[in-house]
């Protein structure tokens, strides 16, 4: 156990929570002039997900019922992505695809409903919470409109960057010149670009294997919204956007960073094997100098192996999240995985991680936060002490994870 410093209680803003108002609800945040069509669609609409709905779909939009959970569970602050459906979608925004043309007017008023939803919800506990606004890549200036609305009404989670993947081709990928205009007005709100796991997969035939591929997979096709942003110049033209991958670790990060400063050589020297790149002028500085300067990382229930690199991407660039209400996520254990990632982390690099940096990044006031932290006690000693037992009834992946590899051992430990 590492020398405890201070023992006040650590303060602690999960970067990744999800939330969303009931079909109805939205109803009445819709533009007068969609109701009529809102009304029909909602009589036909059937959730293709009642399975897994069971008691937490209130959890998405009770204030009072998500206050107590978050406290019971640590957590004094949070940042929030959509979940539930919003009007004329298939399924949640986050999981779902970008939308094609003929679908982008009536999607647009659904994710605009959702924004006022959203706004409204943050406004009962603004000290708590961060609201991510939900934007659309299909015309540059609705998109410009969306992102000074969100600005001007108080959501400092900042934007849901769409990922556009192959599939979609009607869409720009994020490196074309022609968003440029959106990053400018991005940059001068100084609103954060959000990116979470499960975007930008491409669709998956119905077939055996199909999901798990989707959910193995989708770690790759989310880091092309990294990718792009880097390599395509993006944070070298806009040197003040910030751009943070949640629910994705970070593992994988200064990997990838090497990867693309090897590219990057080639790129510069004019040629890459026998492809002359002297036509696609290289950046001024390595990929991994804009991946330290602009890029975050949300490491949600991270094990220890998720944060090992912490140094080489930089300690006040990880934030913890728990994922709550997701059943994948570590609540009601939040506790537990704190100790199982970080009981043998230094104290003060596990107050940047677990509340420090989300509050810089998204604008938290950790004053106004410290009296909730005091009663929810989680202390430097609680998280410094290994984790004895992994909670039998969690479905959080990382106690699935610490199984695995316990149960690797016990067999290691035979042969």
């Amino acid at each position: 156990m590492h020398r405890i410093t201070d023992s006040s209680p650590y303060i602690c803003i999960t970067s990744d929570t999800h939330a969303g108002a009931a079909l109805d609800t939205y109803g009445e945040y819709l533009a007068p002039e969609y109701r009529d069509e809102f009304k029909a669609w909602r009589s036909a609409y059937r959730n293709p997900s009642m399975t897994h709905l069971g008691g937490k779909k209130t959890k998405n939009w009770d204030s009072v019922e998500r206050l107590a959970d978050l406290q019971s569970d640590g957590v004094v602050g949070e940042v929030i992505f959509p979940n539930t459906v919003p009007p004329f979608y298939a399924k949640a925004f986050h999981i779902a695809p970008p939308v094609r043309p003929e679908a982008y007017k009536h999607a647009l008023a659904g994710t605009r409903a959702h924004n006022r939803w959203l706004a409204d919800f943050c406004r009962e506990a603004p000290e708590r919470r961060a609201g991510i606004g939900l934007i659309h890549l299909n015309d540059i200036d609705d998109a410009i409109e969306d992102v000074k609305w969100i600005a001007e009404n108080g959501l400092r989670g900042g934007v849901l960057l769409p990922l556009p993947s192959p599939a979609e081709h009607w869409l720009r990928p994020l490196n074309h010149p022609d968003y440029d205009r959106l990053w400018a007005v991005i940059q001068d709100c100084a609103l954060v670009m959000n990116q979470h796991s499960g975007q930008g997969s491409p669709p998956y035939c119905e077939a055996q294997g199909s999901t798990p591929l989707w959910a193995l997979e989708m770690m790759f096709f989310v880091q092309r919204g990294f990718t792009h942003l880097i390599m395509g110049g993006v944070f070298e033209r806009f040197p003040k956007l910030r751009y943070i991958l949640t629910e994705s670790g970070c593992s994988w990060a200064p990997g990838l960073m090497r990867q693309m400063d090897r590219m990057y050589h080639a790129w510069k020297a004019g040629y890459i094997g026998e492809i002359d790149t002297t036509k696609d002028p290289a950046l001024k500085e390595l990929p991994s100098f804009y991946a330290k300067r602009n890029c975050w990382y949300g490491a949600s229930f991270p094990g220890p192996r998720e944060i090992e690199g912490r140094h080489e991407v930089g300690l006040d660039k990880i934030l913890w999240g728990n994922d709550y209400p997701h059943y994948e996520g570590s609540y009601p254990y939040s506790r537990e995985n704190m100790r199982l990632a970080f009981s043998d982390v230094p104290e003060q690099e596990v107050r940047m991680m677990l509340g420090e940096n989300a509050a810089k990044l998204y604008g938290f006031d950790l004053d106004a936060l410290r009296a909730a932290a005091n009663a929810a006690n989680i202390t430097p000693e609680l998280v410094a002490t290994p984790l004895d037992g992994i909670p039998a009834d969690s479905q959080c992946l990382a106690f699935q994870r610490a199984r695995a590899d316990q149960a690797a051992a016990r067999r290691a430990s035979r042969a």
